[in-house]
């Protein structure tokens, strides 16, 4: 029987503790709520890292001291982001009064010894707190960030929005040899109303892109806000992996705010639910095809 993996995504770098006083946003917080999470049932941690003041960033002795503390307790694995957020040092201010995603930070996500690391191979238009900001990762920036990742040994979670991020830099650098087979590849749904050129969730748009997906990939689904329980349940009965978390929905049901746990909880029971196991962490890494590691280790 297949296992399924589930990831757990505990801060993001939009969401606040004004919005969900149980979003885990300093190293301390986001260790306990991953250790949670690893015991509900998670095999990967999906981390966004914040400064003190909670405002985004990719710093990567923040991200140093959050992995230290995760593998001190647990042998999930351990995915950096770069792609880091909506404030903080993630913003550029530009003349034309519109804001630039930063760069050079995103790429400080590779620096802190993650097994894994998304890889947002897309430019496109984030609009939040009454900002846009320009998400800029042109082709050349593909090249540079996944060469980056080869040499540090990470393996890329593509992270896609739409078809096109399927088709377009996410294929390209898939055939130029940047990741070894299987490739993991995270569709990110119901993201439209704040970022430009994501797709709403629905049956058919999911159906439609995992008929996209390179050769010898294995798909993740998750579903921003309401869409997350029906998006992660149709991946499931579709063959997929799910992500879930506090980055991408605050709510267990209208009105009653979410743990990470709480989501992870839910998740593993609808796959159990089905006939279905979950993957352990070790697991997760035999599909991945990820060394080994040990608690502490």
């Amino acid at each position: 029987m297949s296992k399924v993996i589930v990831t757990v995504a505990p801060t993001g770098g939009m969401a606040s503790k004004a919005q969900n006083p149980n979003l885990p946003t300093q190293p301390d917080e986001i260790a306990e709520s991953v250790y949670r999470s690893w015991k509900a049932g998670a095999a990967i941690a999906a981390l966004h890292a914040r400064r003190l003041d909670d405002e985004a960033t990719c710093n990567d002795a923040i991200y140093r001291d959050i992995n230290t503390r995760v593998r001190a307790r647990t042998d999930i694995i351990i995915n950096n982001s770069t792609g880091g957020g909506s404030s903080g040092d993630m913003l550029v201010p530009r003349p034309d009064g519109l804001y630039e995603s930063n760069f050079e930070e995103r790429l400080k996500g590779c620096e802190a010894g993650a097994e894994m690391a998304t890889f947002d191979g897309m430019t496109f238009a984030d609009v939040h707190g009454g900002k846009e900001i320009l998400v800029v990762t042109t082709p050349s920036r593909c090249e540079f960030l996944a060469k980056r990742m080869q040499e540090r040994g990470i393996k890329p979670e593509w992270e896609v929005f739409g078809p096109q991020h399927i088709l377009q830099d996410v294929t390209r650098l898939i055939e130029k040899g940047y990741d070894k087979p299987p490739y993991y590849i995270n569709m990110v749904l119901g993201a439209d109303k704040g970022f430009q050129g994501a797709m709403p969730y629905s049956h058919d748009i999911l159906a439609a892109m995992i008929r996209l997906l390179p050769p010898q990939s294995i798909f993740c689904v998750s579903g921003i806000g309401p869409a997350q329980l029906p998006a992660t349940t149709q991946a499931i009965l579709l063959g997929g992996h799910v992500r879930v978390g506090l980055e991408d929905n605050n709510y267990y049901a209208r009105g009653k705010l979410a743990t990470n746990e709480m989501l992870v909880e839910r998740t593993v029971r609808i796959i159990h639910e089905l006939n279905m196991e979950h993957a352990s962490p070790g697991e997760a890494r035999e599909i991945l095809g990820l060394p080994p590691v040990r608690i502490g280790g």
